[in-house]
């Protein structure tokens, strides 16, 4: 293919991308949840409708998607590399705002009739967070609101939060405990500035 067709194919690609609206850069100021959902109220649209479909709280949604992609839409794990040059694959199959790995987002969509559901949209994401963490609740008991243990069965999986492995790694807790204190602060910004 000679490098003018090339480049043409590539500024028709990347042009209808924008035509699409396919946006997967993140907000301005992740810090500031009323800033996010001016900057991005389709978030705000997809949050809410997560909430009133299974309960999830639109601040714990948000912190769970800041702490696993920085609202990044086409978010991926790091490649790994062997002898520090031969890329040997992903760390694992995480992909989009949530993060989710190929297999538990293969269920959400055959569970849900979703067949068409993508992980780099934020309503199918935010959806996605609702299905996973309401059958959290029912496994593990573990309340919608808590965004602390809820993250960490999200993380560890509801059958390794059961056993505890996440009270084998510090780093882990401090970081649920992050994801809480981001929950609380969102939730206190967006009661603020009118949005809760």
């Amino acid at each position: 293919m000679s490098r003018f067709l090339r480049a043409l194919t590539m500024t028709v690609v990347a042009a209808a991308l924008v035509s699409c609206g396919q946006n997967f850069s993140a907000p301005q100021n992740l810090d500031d949840a009323c800033a996010i959902v001016k900057e991005r109220p389709k978030y705000l649209r997809a949050m809410k409708a997560t909430e009133r479909k299974w309960g999830v709280p639109v601040p714990v949604q948000m912190a769970f998607i800041y702490q696993e992609s920085k609202f990044i839409g086409n978010n991926r794990t790091p490649m790994q590399y062997t002898l520090g040059v031969i890329p040997m694959g992903r760390q694992s199959s995480a992909y989009g705002y949530a993060q989710a790995l190929d297999g538990t987002w293969d269920d959400y969509r055959d569970e849900q009739g979703k067949r068409g559901a993508k992980r780099h949209d934020i309503r199918d994401a935010t959806d996605f967070i609702g299905w996973y963490m309401t059958q959290t609740v029912a496994e593990t008991g573990v309340a919608l609101g808590d965004a602390k243990n809820q993250y960490l069965a999200y993380h560890e999986g509801r059958a390794g939060y059961l056993r505890g492995t996440h009270n084998r790694k510090s780093w882990l807790l401090r970081i649920s405990d992050e994801v809480a204190a981001r929950a609380a602060i969102y939730d206190l910004q967006l009661k603020t500035c009118g949005k809760r």
